[in-house]
C-alpha cells in the first residue's frame, strides 16, 4: 500500500494551489466605489456565476484531500481523482462561459482582457479534462505503476497551477477588481468569511 498515499497527498497540495486561481478571480478586497454602474453590473454577473463554480472546485479539492487521509485503495483514489478533475474541468469551462456571456468589462482594453481570460479559462478546463483521461488510464492493479502515474499527474498539475492565470490577473486589475470586490457573491466565494454588509 506504500506509495499511493504520499503521492495523492502531493496531488492534494498542488490542487489546493490551483484552486487559488479561481478564488483570486473572486477574492479581491477593495471597497472604493468607482461609480461605474455598467462595470458593477458586469462584475455582479460574473461573480454570481463564479461563486457556485468556486464551490465546486473547493469540493473537488476536498474530495482528493479526503482520499489521502483514508486508507484508500488505488481504485478509490482513481475514481475520486477522475471525478474531481472532471468537476474542475466543468467549473473552469462554466467560468469561461460566464466571463464570455458578460461581455467586455467597461474599462480600457476590456475586450482584450475578456477575450484573454476566456481563452485561459477554456485552456485550463481542457487541461483538467486531459488529467481526468490520464487518471482513468492508470493501472490500479499494480501499486508501483499507479503511484508513478499519479506522480506524473501531480507534476503536470503543478505546472498547471503555476501557469495560466496571467490573463485572469489582468482581467482583475484596477477598476474591474474593485467592482468585483464589492459584489457579495465574490466576497463569499473567496473562502474568507463574508463580512456583514457595510
Amino acid at each position: 500500500m506504500e506509495g499511493t498515499k504520499p503521492v495523492n497527498k502531493k496531488l492534494a497540495a498542488v490542487l489546493s494551489g490551483g484552486a487559488v486561481l479561481v478564488l483570486a478571480l473572486s477574492g479581491c478586497s477593495s471597497s472604493d466605489d468607482n461609480g461605474n454602474d455598467k462595470l458593477d453590473s458586469w462584475a455582479k454577473q460574473v461573480c454570481d456565476a463564479v461563486k457556485p463554480q468556486a464551490q465546486k472546485i473547493e469540493a473537488a479539492n476536498a474530495a482528493i484531500q479526503k482520499q489521502t487521509s483514508d486508507n484508500s485503495t488505488p481504485e478509490d483514489v482513481q475514481n475520486t481523482d477522475a471525478q474531481a478533475f472532471q468537476d474542475m474541468s466543468d467549473a473552469y469551462k462554466a467560468i469561461g462561459s460566464a466571463v464570455d456571456n458578460a461581455g467586455a468589462p467597461n474599462v480600457d482594453g476590456g475586450k482584450a482582457k475578456q477575450t484573454n481570460a476566456v481563452k485561459e479559462l477554456n485552456d485550463i478546463s481542457a487541461s483538467y479534462g486531459d488529467l481526468k483521461a490520464q487518471v482513468d488510464k492508470l493501472n490500479t492493479k499494480d501499486q508501483a505503476k499507479f503511484a508513478d502515474g499519479l506522480k506524473d499527474i501531480a507534476t503536470q498539475l503543478d505546472k498547471l497551477s503555476q501557469s495560466g492565470n496571467d490573463a485572469l490577473k489582468k482581467l482583475e486589475e484596477g477598476d474591474v477588481g474593485q467592482a468585483m470586490a464589492q459584489q457579495a457573491s465574490c466576497k463569499s466565494a473567496s473562502g474568507s468569511p463574508a463580512t456583514a454588509k457595510g
